[in-house]
């Protein structure tokens, strides 16, 4: 089948309306059974149900369009295999992210929960930053808005403050300008904890996968978000960066602190199927191609969570 037919029939058997040029090479008939059946789970107390796994921000998706590749194909084939979360923020690649994300929104912005943040921490910064990501994403509301980043030497007081980025998240909810509000942060469980008990969000963020680094979110950060209802997403599946938890990737990480590298890895469909295993409610995971998008939308939509024995077994190999 070349490219037109290919085209043709995925048109007609999704929807001829649809505007995105698929870069998967599933068949047509493959793509039209499968796109609309990937699992669902409620978005803590918000009311909405979301895909169980979000195409993430980073990775591909914060590359410039070359003749090459086209981050805007690969969100849109995302979309039509039948993903409805999209990550963002305004840092990933300097705010290249939300613009290759803009690009698929003026489109098709009503079929997808979409999701950014703000690493500002007062109430101007916030605002503007605010501003900046929503007229890259094209877009004149999102669906969930996040603080960034939380550090370990956060000072989650001054968030509440009426200078703070709290205020100025709260007053965007009142406004309409997004639905929910949440906080996202990898860096220190404690702080994480200490932050959802001290406000009230929507969500949380942050990172859950079967290494020893990882332990003490599941620990300390996971029961305090599941007493409070909230929607909790993901990130960091296969240890961030390239990666390196995954087989098939580089088996070094690029350095950073705050990503993963394990003596041993695992199959990515079998990371997958720990976090989701997990009580969360979407795995945020950025692919650096198509074959990568295939492969965890197979894992999520087919999804089966692993017996005892296995988890045990893949926290010991992650050891």
């Amino acid at each position: 089948m070349n490219r037109r037919e290919f085209l043709c029939s995925l048109a007609a058997g999704i929807a001829a309306s649809r505007a995105g040029i698929p870069l998967a090479t599933m068949s047509a008939a493959e793509v039209q059974a499968k796109a609309r059946v990937m699992p669902k789970r409620p978005l803590g107390r918000t009311g909405v149900e979301v895909t169980v796994l979000a195409l993430g921000g980073v990775v591909a998706m914060l590359r410039k369009p070359s003749k090459e590749f086209d981050p805007v194909e690969l969100a849109n084939t995302a979309i039509d295999m039948g993903i409805t979360y999209l990550d963002t923020a305004p840092s990933y690649g300097n705010g290249q992210s939300e613009l290759n994300y803009g690009r698929v929104l003026e489109r098709r912005r009503k079929e997808v929960f979409l999701a950014t943040k703000t690493g500002q921490r007062s109430y101007d910064g916030a605002m503007r930053e605010v501003e900046a990501s929503l007229k890259r994403l094209r877009t004149d509301n999102v669906d969930l808005l996040q603080i960034h980043g939380v550090g370990a030497r956060e000072d989650l007081e001054r968030w509440g403050k009426p200078e703070g980025v709290l205020t100025a998240l709260r007053k965007l909810r009142g406004e309409k300008v997004t639905r929910f509000i949440g906080v996202t942060g990898h860096e220190s469980a404690e702080m994480m904890r200490r932050a959802i008990e001290m406000y009230e969000f929507d969500a949380i963020l942050t990172t859950f996968n079967p290494t020893t680094k990882r332990q003490p979110y599941r620990e300390l950060v996971l029961p305090v978000a599941r007493k409070k209802k909230m929607g909790i997403m993901a990130m960091k599946v296969m240890g961030g960066g390239v990666g390196s938890l995954a087989i098939g990737n580089p088996i070094k990480n690029d350095g950073a602190s705050n990503h993963d590298e394990a003596p041993r890895q695992a199959q990515s469909e079998k990371l997958i199927r720990y976090v989701l295993g997990l009580p969360i409610t979407v795995a945020v995971v950025g692919v650096g191609s198509p074959e990568e998008l295939r492969a965890n939308v197979r894992a999520a939509r087919d999804f089966a969570p692993l017996n005892q024995h296995e988890r045990e077994s893949l926290e010991k190999l992650m050891w």
